[in-house]
């Protein structure tokens, strides 16, 4: 699904992975608005394609590639679907290669899916080094390779964006062990070897144009979340979760404002600049009276 193969003048081509919900889908809408082309990929394209593991059983999730696709429509954008499997390294290849393919480029890159299965959040003593190995390619290398894909054409024209989500489970200690308000090691290994990337990119490349951002979106409650009820073990540690869209809003600005450039190389707290600046409308809600 998408437009034609020539990009229309003026508008950047975005390209934004697990964007079938959560902050994916969030961020291409946000991008979409603020005036981009975006291609989106994630495994989910289909509405009712989603599942995932619950307490009770499997349980249907929300969102898919067609309906972003449609959203992005309907705030002004053109949207291209690609299906994607992170674990595939050709699958992550054929998608890199179709995105540039789509429109001739891609301007602002957000790496964002993740892996979905054992391993990421499992204890120390309990975490298969094979399950450990697949958490490190899917949520770095194979980031680190859609990096490599795209990195190129951006230098030959002179600049472009990358934003890698980040997370605080990278530099922080957690409260509690994995499943009772922690995380585990696999994911937070994965996410603090993502992180370096953009202030190393930073330094090889901020003379060239290239401005690389690691976003921390803080504690977010996403449809995976609700239809599992998966953030009660976070929530009742004491953190407070937001929607997906405090997130893309952040993103969308930081890959398409100029005043974002600032914080290039850096680390961004989504919901700290979301509030500074007033990005969603209503949030955060006021104070109960």
């Amino acid at each position: 699904m998408g437009g034609g193969q020539v990009t229309t003048p003026g508008r950047p081509v975005a390209l934004v992975t697990g964007a079938s919900r959560g902050i994916g889908r969030s961020a291409a809408i946000a991008l979409a608005r603020a005036g981009c082309d975006v291609v989106i990929s994630a495994r989910t394209v289909r509405e009712g394609e989603g599942r995932a593991d619950s307490a009770t059983g499997p349980v249907l999730l929300p969102g898919s590639l067609d309906t972003t696709a449609r959203e992005i429509t309907e705030v002004g954008g053109r949207a291209h679907a690609v299906a994607m499997d992170l674990l595939d390294r050709g699958s992550v290849e054929d998608m890199a290669s179709a995105a540039l393919g789509q429109w001739g480029r891609v301007d602002i890159l957000v790496n964002n899916a993740i892996y979905q299965g054992p391993g990421p959040m499992e204890l120390v003593g309990a975490l298969s080094i094979d399950d450990a190995e697949t958490t490190m390619r899917a949520d770095y290398l194979h980031q680190l390779l859609l990096i490599q894909r795209v990195l190129p054409q951006m230098l030959a024209r002179g600049g472009g964006c990358i934003v890698n989500m980040s997370s605080g489970t990278a530099y922080l200690d957690p409260p509690a062990a994995a499943g009772k308000g922690g995380w585990g090691v696999a994911y937070a290994a994965s996410k603090a070897a993502l992180t370096r990337i953009a202030p190393i990119l930073h330094v090889e490349h901020s003379a060239d144009g290239i401005r690389a951002f690691n976003v921390d979106p803080g504690f977010v409650v996403n449809e995976r979340m609700r239809a599992t009820s998966g953030a009660g073990q976070f929530t009742d540690a004491g953190f407070r979760g937001v929607p997906p869209d405090v997130p893309g809003a952040a993103i969308a600005w930081l890959a398409t404002d100029p005043e974002a450039g600032r914080y290039s190389g850096t680390l961004v707290h989504a919901q700290k600049l979301c509030r500074d600046l007033g990005l969603v409308p209503g949030w955060p809600p006021p104070p109960a009276l």
